[in-house]
């Protein structure tokens, strides 16, 4: 299980696959370059390896502790010839997966089919995330999903009330139906990799002075269910507000020693239950963030370096524009294009600069300060490196997993 929660969130172990390494070697020299001489040195020309891509604002849930509420139902989406341009012109700067997750439900969008279909005919590996309201949808195109591609629905809850009160869907959404078809894509298609995504909230948690649901008592039931429906793994990870003030996403803002080591061994207790559950029939995932909790490091994963180095690596294109990073959606800070800032040769070129520009400029040691950063440990892996006088013919490559960043 170890090995497994390595290969999943270990991101700079990733940056270290044979197909991705001598990208990685572009930028660490284009970084010492800059530390030596000026900023004017030339750009290594690279896309991004992996973008998160948000088809539409639109959601059918009001889910009391979501990160991008302030970005829904605003009418915007991609439409399908923008998407086709835009995953043609990274297909061609070195583009390896697509999630397509976030700022909405991407199953609302009028051309989700297609757009999984564009995606896959390019030979991409694709990760899909969904609430699970339309797996209708899912299932139209589950056939054309491989082995290193995956479904993940935003479960939240083993139990159908505490699913209600933490999702709040629009329309009924009956979590047992949910279960019921997400097996069915299971037996239609054994190769994809099925997923129960679980955020924890635990009794206390309040966003925007609305006291959340808790569903930590339900941990252990969520692998049980898992397992009764043929998913592959439940993915863990710890509940995150976006801070009025701020707008920045937060892990444990505010919250004395005294109560975070109480949660934390609540955790930890319903973990072992779930794990006594799993028995390998089922793989429980840890979050980055929910890991560097348990082992009493969150105030070391909100020690970010200056330079947020994953950016050049992984970026996020959405209707309102192409954002630096996931926790950063919507912010105009960390827009970098408009959302056809990939649509052409040209435009991936600006974009590309102003990405470049990023890097140097957006201070993540100040403006990431209270996130629990997924890319923490790449980041440092990254700028130690850089500052180093390791040869970079000497990085050690691992064989090729997955792409997703």
């Amino acid at each position: 299980m170890e090995t497994l929660k390595r290969r999943e969130h270990d991101f700079s172990s990733k940056l270290r696959q044979e197909s991705v390494i001598t990208r990685v070697r572009e930028y660490i020299s284009w970084q010492r370059d800059l530390d030596r001489c000026s900023y004017n040195q030339i750009l290594p020309h690279l896309g991004p390896i992996s973008i998160n891509l948000d088809v539409t604002s639109a959601c059918n849930y009001l889910c009391s502790y979501c990160v991008d509420s302030m970005i829904l139902n605003t009418g915007e989406y991609l439409k399908l010839e923008e998407v086709r341009k835009t995953i043609d012109t990274l297909h061609a700067n070195g583009l390896l997966s697509v999630i397509l997750v976030g700022g909405g439900e991407p199953t609302l969008h009028r051309n989700f089919g297609e757009i999984v279909r564009y995606i896959k005919n390019k030979r991409l590996e694709i990760g899909i995330v969904t609430n699970g309201s339309r797996m209708d949808k899912i299932a139209e195109v589950a056939g054309l999903l491989e082995e290193k591609d995956w479904i993940r629905i935003s479960i939240d809850a083993a139990r159908k009330d505490t699913f209600r009160n933490l999702h709040r869907p629009k329309k009924e959404v009956i979590l047992e139906r949910i279960l019921r078809e997400a097996q069915k894509i299971k037996e239609m298609n054994s190769r994809v990799s099925l997923g129960y995504s679980f955020v924890i909230v635990w009794d206390g948690l309040e966003n925007n002075g609305n006291r959340l649901s808790p569903n930590i008592d339900e941990m252990a039931d969520s692998v049980r269910l898992a397992k009764e429906h043929a998913f592959d793994y439940v993915s863990f990870k710890p509940c995150l507000i976006r801070l009025e003030d701020s707008k920045r996403e937060s892990l444990l803002d505010k919250v004395d020693p005294e109560r975070e080591n109480e949660i934390v061994a609540e955790i930890k207790k319903n973990l072992r239950k779930a794990e006594e559950i799993a028995q390998g029939e089922v793989k429980i995932l840890e979050s980055v963030n929910l890991r560097a909790m348990l082992n009493g490091e969150t105030a070391r994963i909100k020690k970010q370096p200056k330079r947020c180095h994953m950016q050049f690596f992984r970026t996020v294109v959405t209707p309102a524009g192409i954002f630096h990073c996931p926790a950063f959606r919507g912010i105009e800070k960390a827009k970098i294009a408009e959302s056809d800032g990939y649509s052409t040769p040209e435009k991936l070129e600006e974009s590309l600069k102003r990405t470049a520009e990023s890097v140097m400029t957006f201070d993540a040691e100040e403006e990431c300060k209270v996130v629990g950063c997924f890319y923490n440990h790449s980041n440092w892996w990254l700028e130690g490196i850089i500052h180093s006088a390791k040869d970079i013919k000497e990085i050690e490559i691992v064989e090729d997993h997955n792409f997703f960043l």
